[in-house]
């Protein structure tokens, strides 16, 4: 069973939902899940601050990053021409976050919160990936996402809520 998930969101995301974050990867990482998140502040480093292992993938727009995702920015993000380098750079983060870095290890589900609980802003490129690829998403700001992953979480591995 792929136990790696993605835990993503808006660098503003309020402090409640910040404070839940850390709590659902603290959760995660109780059974044995790996994070993978990008290392930006607010939403990224909640989840991080979450782990008490050493179970976490981080990928880093700093990183050398390979070809394989700027073609991912160019198909998922509505304007790439209008990209600077480095908002091209974390698109390509974005890729990794899902599919991982050879592009072939996706995630089991995405964790995340954006302002209106859809496809926006920079995280709104890593959902469009992770739909296309079947990914559950489980966007925070919207009711019911979190009683949604905990249902997803206990089946695969024999709980009851």
């Amino acid at each position: 069973m792929n136990k790696l998930y993605c835990g993503i969101g808006a660098r503003d995301t309020p402090q409640d939902i910040l404070e839940l974050m850390t709590r659902v990867s603290k959760g995660l990482d109780r059974k044995r899940y790996v994070l993978r998140s990008g290392g930006a502040k607010g939403a990224d480093s909640a989840f991080e601050a979450g782990v008490v292992s050493t179970r976490t993938e981080i990928m880093l727009a700093s990183d050398t990053l390979p070809v394989w995702t700027d073609v991912f920015t160019d198909f998922f993000h509505p304007n790439p021409s209008a990209l600077k380098d480095y908002v091209r750079k974390l698109m390509n983060r974005n890729a990794m976050q899902i599919l991982g870095r050879c592009g072939s290890r996706p995630v089991s589900f995405v964790v995340c919160w954006t302002k209106d609980g859809k496809e926006s802003g920079g995280t709104g490129h890593a959902l469009r990936i992770a739909n296309y690829y079947n990914i559950p998403v489980f966007n925070l700001k919207n009711e019911g996402a979190l009683h949604e992953l905990k249902e997803l979480v206990n089946e695969r591995t024999g709980q009851r809520t």
